[in-house]
């Protein structure tokens, strides 16, 4: 049964070749399918990919920001930061107090920059080294370029009030722990311990900081309250949900749900437009295989009743045409393939002036490739079944007919 197998793909394979016009001309048709369907999956992938990439890695997507003031006590927020899909949360003073005045002895200027709590796990700072206590700061990048400072200066930080009619202002030294990312904070800005953020707040509100060595009343010692809070959440997909638990607890929050929706919406729908092409162009493709093969095995009745007459069974003859059809997939696979190859690189190559280091256009993994080969593969040989069913019933008597 093997050594009948061998012979049986030796003969298609030499018949295949000795035509190798007609052959050539349905390896070039299919490449003339796939390729086009390689390329046009390749820039929808590349494409909607990377935006879908840029969201999902832009920790600012995965923001969200309550809108107005509330009151929440840090019971509150130690009961939110269990949920699973919340990946960093953080309370936030009154804005208003969340300023602080810095400057260094390499640059001749004082500049006054937000402060924004931190902690380990802020999405912001990434693998940037988090403040650890109100001593340390981490820069934004426009704030520590003005400021002409690296991680490890010292750099002298100031607050100002109004207090009992006087003007007073307190100095203290802080150390630059790192330095942000432009895109984690465009402006100029300090990711600071939160204990530094109260303790501003406390001094500008009149309260003592015995901590600091900072006067006033006294400090306060019920439960404080926070009038928001720094939030994200685990992944994109978890921003809606998010969003409508807050909204059933009466807080108004802000997030890019829209964003993130449109490009979900526009990757659905071009998958969807790219398998109809996909789905119409192989049909057609399979049935003019389909009936070229078919056409085939009627041309050659002669040579497949003799093989017949030779000993080779009804189920050794089937693949025949299989075979064929199978070279043709395998061929104009591999031809589609360099087709999208070179179409990518070109297309590559327009745009990456335009386009981001990590970003490409076009692109598709060689998953995709085995894809397009298995799916190929399964048109080719289900296109050349019919034409197996016809050598299948082709009978011995005909090869003796023309002896």
């Amino acid at each position: 049964m093997h050594h009948r197998f061998k012979d049986i793909v030796w003969l298609a394979s030499r018949d295949y070749r000795n035509e190798w016009q007609m052959s050539s001309f349905f390896v070039i048709a299919l490449a003339a399918v796939l390729g086009p369907m390689l390329i046009l999956y390749g820039l929808k992938f590349g494409i909607v990919g990377s935006m879908l990439s840029t969201l999902i890695e832009d920790p600012r997507n995965r923001e969200v920001r309550p809108i107005g003031s509330g009151r929440y006590d840090s019971a509150w927020i130690e009961q939110l930061r269990e949920r699973e899909e919340i990946d960093f949360i953080i309370p936030r003073t009154r804005a208003i107090a969340a300023t602080i005045d810095l400057k260094s002895e390499s640059a001749n200027r004082i500049i006054s920059v937000e402060m924004i709590p931190t902690g380990p796990g802020d999405p912001l700072l990434k693998t940037r080294v988090a403040p650890q206590n109100h001593q340390q700061i981490v820069l934004s990048e426009k704030a520590a370029q003005k400021l002409n400072v690296k991680p490890g200066d010292e750099i002298n930080g100031s607050l100002s009030r109004r207090y009992k009619g006087r003007s007073e202002r307190v100095h203290l030294t802080l150390q630059v722990a790192d330095i942000a990312r432009h895109a984690s904070f465009t402006r100029d800005g300090a990711f600071t311990d939160l204990s530094l953020l109260e303790a501003a707040e406390d001094f500008r509100d009149g309260r003592a900081v015995p901590v600091l060595g900072w006067s006033g009343t006294n400090a306060e010692t019920g439960n404080r309250t926070y009038p928001s809070f720094r939030l994200y959440t685990r992944s994109i997909n978890d921003v809606a949900p998010i969003s409508d638990a807050m909204g059933k607890l009466g807080i108004e929050v802000n997030t890019r749900a829209a964003d993130i929706d449109i490009v979900r919406s526009m990757d659905r729908n071009l998958s969807l437009v790219f398998w109809l092409i996909a789905l119409i162009g192989l049909v057609g493709f399979s049935f003019s295989l389909g009936a070229s093969l078919w056409a085939n095995v009627d041309r050659k009745r002669k040579e497949l009743s003799v093989l017949r007459l030779v000993g080779f069974r009804t189920g050794e003859i089937i693949w025949f045409p299989v075979l064929q059809s199978a070279f043709t997939a395998i061929l104009g696979w591999l031809t589609a393939s360099l087709i999208y190859l070179g179409v990518s690189y070109t297309i590559n190559g327009l745009f990456a002036t335009q386009t981001e280091v990590s970003e490409t256009i076009c692109r598709l993994l060689p998953d995709h490739f085995l894809v397009a080969l298995i799916l190929t593969l399964g048109s080719a040989i289900l296109a050349a079944s019919l034409a197996g069913y016809r050598a299948a019933r082709i009978e011995p008597s005909e090869g003796l007919r023309e002896i």
